[in-house]
């Protein structure tokens, strides 16, 4: 029968959303692996009835059905060709948390980090936690009987699971699962007395055994225990729809002792001896991973050991112990909570840090967590590497050391015939390799569509043959995830990357790291979703995503539908696509996944060069006239700045204003300066200095806050230099490039660098931060040709670090006041904010900056439609902040449209640390000190034109 029949009659039976759309397929074809797989359809289920009316409807159509969590897997067991049924949406409750007992009651949709903080006040955790902790889901862990990195103290999913309810594909009651519990597929309770003998024998001992279906769980010695039997089936039995979780105890104090060794070897080979002291991690990596060393000790490889206790001095006792006892080339204790999440940032980003080389070479999962017993992990290495070596082949491993299981992503060519039959035969030799070490394919994700073909090699035919036959018992139509651990797909079939287009398509920006590759740089997401976080931190990475929830606003899955849209199959209308129009629509463009994303996506620069594609010779949205060309706007304006800002308070005319550019209603209108920044400077008598410095003035410091302008001038000439500006008509093309008229983006930067001439390789010091982003990265990226874009690139400073380079002397007025407001997402992702600190620091201005982005970003919040989205994001992180802070607290936002934002949302003016440093400075002849200078005498009397009147 047609899809659409399907698809209706499961939106007449399921209450959460059924989704057809080309979107909703587009971002559901792939998961963090290799492989590629269309659905039919998406179904978010609200609760165990929908789950069970969406089989029994799959079941009547002959479809199959995928479960999904986060979409995390390696390999390839969360895609689909029938129904995906999305558990993230809805079914994400916690039922029940009893500290007594210590158990916890949860949905499969439940994120592992929400368990936590739910069990954290208890002093409980769940044991398990993958790097993907911010987002993985319990029911894809379960799926996978997932491990992380605390697996030598606390044991894997399958070790933490008491009980599963459960459906089947063919219909019926649904099932309490668990040790102890009578429920059971038909034919299952005599299945293993058949065949005690293979069940008793066909298992290697070691601590990550992952590989196949844990059939050994129905021994009677063992239980029988059905729910760990199904733990790490990989959807392929039934569908969780509640579990109960065994919840540990977690130390109240921790410590981390860094272990350096001359090689990965050493470093494996001493992990085992450190198990008796017991660590609650044995975590290793090589120096080939770490692209800083970020304070690590002396060595090539590095053993990460935490230790617990009562008290932070008997975790700091444990873990000095362990750093005696270790033979290390040396060591380190680290206590402090911020020293620590440091150097575990650097463990936990390698899934993602480990997909590109130190070349930049791509490197791919597929033989991401073999694991061996620990005793063997050394000369496991030693095998493994050479295996890589004679294969031409490179990988970065890293891992669970203390469990002997190892993950490692290598760059095997997986666009060309050629390259695709050395991956199989690689491959072949490595299952071969980990067999001949004892050891299990997979240690930790599964075996999904990569490995599972190879399982004969591991268990041998006849224990094959039990893992079919226990796939039928459960499931004898075959219709939850076919082609997935029993009967599989080969290991190159659906490879994501066959149908991207065999050359690079004609692109505007050079992606200089993607070797000029636009297809190449949307493969740079791999789908570890740490853009799927929702829990605020230092990182700016993804706020559209915390403003909505839906995979279509995160990074992931903007890059999902680039990808689609580079294929053609789902997504069949190229650059004209309305769906990925519509999903970069609430990107931000602020830069923050350049950074934040371990694999450094830049979902800024992929939009613009899309709206760039998708708007040619097209009628564009208002907003990419009247904002994308301020510069301009402004130059034109500046004459009439006063008529023009009266003019703007008659309330018609800023309505008719707001909606010819596009603007949202709800937005003020910022006042224009009645003296630019320029005119000011002009009639400036500086005072005799050694030295200058170019000073740029940006469109919003020259037109809108000119008052940054002359404090900057102020705190320069305190330093001792002069400040200079370049010629008249400089622009960085910012708000150009933001709209995606590259074009004239690559027009207004050609005339500056023209304007900029011999200076053009001098110091420039940019007050506002995203553009000293746009020069340092778009310039040289839209003019990759042009040497002049990568000598002003180079020159570009901050005000804080070119007083650090070039002033060091120079000591900046003692303020001695609390700090609050936020680090600008650009300065984040681009130019970096240690600078800032430490002159803060200096200054005497104490606190901490949040993180995340203000919501508002140059013109996204100010177009119509964003105006939710931009409040939202603004409540993530900045707002807050703002009302917490105490009275007197000096409010600082380097950004013009993170002063903007706080000023038209929270009644509150934020500074740019230049004006609080001017404030500070000894008072000018004929100049009143004190905050009496904070304003321009000859400005206007507010700083924005409201368009109504808002609760505060």
């Amino acid at each position: 029968m047609p899809a659409t029949d399907l698809v209706r009659a499961l939106a007449q039976s399921v209450r959460g959303e059924v989704e057809s759309d080309a979107t909703a397929r587009a971002l559901t074809t792939m998961d963090a692996s290799n492989y590629r797989r269309v659905p039919q359809a998406v179904v978010a289920p609200r609760d165990a009835a929908d789950v069970a009316e969406t089989l029994r409807v799959c079941r009547e159509f002959s479809t199959p059905v995928v479960a999904r969590g986060a979409g995390t897997s390696i390999a390839g067991q969360s895609t689909g060709t029938g129904v995906v049924l999305d558990f993230t949406r809805h079914m994400r409750r916690i039922v029940g948390l009893d500290p007594s007992s210590r158990t916890a009651v949860v949905q499969p949709g439940v994120v592992l980090d929400d368990l936590r903080a739910a069990a954290a006040p208890h002093g409980l955790t769940f044991g398990p936690d993958p790097s993907t902790h911010s987002r993985c889901t319990l029911g894809g862990m379960i799926g996978n009987n997932s491990c992380g990195s605390h697996s030598v103290a606390w044991g894997t999913t399958a070790d933490n699971l008491r009980s599963l309810r459960v459906l089947r594909y063919g219909g019926g009651e649904p099932l309490h699962i668990g040790r102890g519990l009578p429920d059971a597929p038909p034919g299952l309770d005599g299945f293993a007395a058949g065949h005690l003998a293979l069940l008793r024998t066909g298992f290697p001992e070691l601590p990550r055994r992952i590989s196949g279906y844990a059939l050994d769980a129905l021994l009677p010695e063992n239980g029988p225990d059905h729910a760990r039997a199904l733990c790490g089936s990989e959807g392929t039995l039934a569908v969780v729809t509640e579990a109960t979780v065994r919840l540990v105890e977690t130390p109240a104090a921790r410590a981390l002792a860094v272990l350096g060794y001359t090689d990965e070897g050493a470093a494996a080979e001493a992990a085992p001896g450190l198990l008796p002291y017991g660590p609650l991690t044995v975590e290793g990596m090589a120096a080939d991973l770490v692209r800083e060393p970020a304070g690590l000790p002396r060595g090539a490889a590095w053993l990460f050991v935490e230790t617990g206790g009562a008290t932070p001095a008997e975790a700091h006792d444990r873990a000095n112990r362990i750093l005696r006892a270790a033979d290390a080339l040396d060591g380190a204790v680290v206590a402090d909570p911020a020293g620590m999440r440091t150097l575990w940032r650097i463990r936990e980003d390698a899934a993602g840090t480990a997909t590109r080389m130190p070349d930049g070479t791509e490197a791919w999962p597929g033989w991401e967590d073999c694991a061996v017993p620990p005793a063997r992990l050394g000369p496991y290495l030693r095998d493994f590497r050479a295996l890589l070596a004679g294969h031409g082949l490179h990988g970065t491993p890293y891992g669970h050391f203390g469990d002997g299981c190892i993950h490692v992503r290598i760059d095997f060519d997986l666009l060309t015939e050629q390259g695709v039959a050395r991956f199989r035969r690689f491959s072949e030799e490595q299952a071969d390799l980990v067999v001949a070490h004892g050891g299990s394919l997979s240690g930790e994700h599964g075996d999904g569509q990569a490995r599972a073909e190879l399982l004969p090699r591991m268990y041998g035919d006849d224990m094959v043959g039990l893992f079919n036959r226990f796939k039928d018992l459960w499931d004898p139509d075959g219709g939850l995830n076919p082609g997935i651990l029993a009967r599989p797909a080969r290991l190159d079939e659906n490879l994501r990357f066959a149908v991207l287009p065999g050359r690079p398509v004609d692109v505007t920006f050079g992606y200089p790291h993607d070797g000029g590759d636009f297809s190449a740089a949307v493969r740079r997401c791999v789908g570890v979703a740490k853009c799927r976080t929702a829990t605020p931190g230092t990182d700016v990475m993804c706020p559209s995503f915390r403003a909505t929830g839906e995979e279509a606003h995160s990074t992931r899955g903007r890059a999902r539908l680039l990808h689609e849209m580079l294929a053609g199959e789902v997504i069949t209308d190229g650059w004209r696509s309305t769906e990925v129009r519509d999903a970069l629509d609430l990107c931000l463009s602020c830069k923050g996944c350049r950074t934040d994303c371990p694999v450094g996506v830049d979902m800024a620069t992929y939009k613009a060069e899309f709206l760039h594609h998708h708007y040619r010779n097209r009628l564009r949205p208002a907003a990419h006239y009247a904002m994308g060309g301020l510069p301009r706007w402004l130059r034109t304006a500046a004459p009439l700045a006063g008529v023009l800002n009266a003019l703007a308070r008659i309330g018609p005319l800023a309505a008719l204003a707001r909606r010819l550019g596009g603007i949202d209603p709800r937005r003020g209108l910022p006042v224009l300066a009645r003296r630019t920044f320029r005119a000011w400077a002009r009639t400036r008598r500086a005072p005799a200095t050694r030295e200058t410095v170019v000073l740029w003035p940006d469109t919003f410091t020259d037109h809108l806050s000119p008052e940054v302008g002359r404090a900057a001038v102020r705190v320069l000439e305190s330093a001792g230099r002069t400040p200079v500006l370049p010629a008249r008509g400089v622009c960085c093309g910012l708000t150009y490039v933001s709209t995606g008229r590259l074009d004239a983006a690559r027009a207004v930067m050609r005339r500056t660098l023209d304007l900029m001439g011999p200076a053009t390789g001098a110091p420039v010091v940019v007050l506002e931060p995203s553009c000293a982003a746009t020069l340092r990265t778009d310039l040289p990226e839209l003019l990759p040709d042009d040497p002049r874009a990568a000598a002003l690139a180079a020159s570009v400073r901050t005000l804080a670090r070119y007083l650090e380079e070039y002033a060091p002397d120079w000591t900046p007025p003692r303020l001695d006041r609390p700090v609050a407001g936020q680090t600008h997402c650009h300065q984040h992702a681009v130019l970096g904010d240690a600078a800032e600190r430490r002159l803060r620091e200096r200054a005497g201005l104490t606190g901490e900056l949040s993180g995340g982005c203000c919501g508002l970003a140059g013109n996204f919040g100010f177009e119509k439609g964003h105006w939710d989205v931009s409040v939202a994001c603004a409540e993530d992180q900045l707002l807050p902040a703002v009302r917490e802070a105490e009275p007197g607290t000096e409010l600082l936002a380097d950004g013009f449209s993170c002063r903007t934002q706080l000023d038209q949302l929270a009644g509150r003016r934020a500074r740019h640390l230049a004006e609080v440093l001017a404030e500070g400075l000894p008072p000018e002849a004929g100049e009143a000190p004190g905050p009496g200078a904070r304003r321009d005498p000859g400005g206007p009397a507010r700083w924005w034109l409201r368009a109504s009147r808002r609760p505060r």
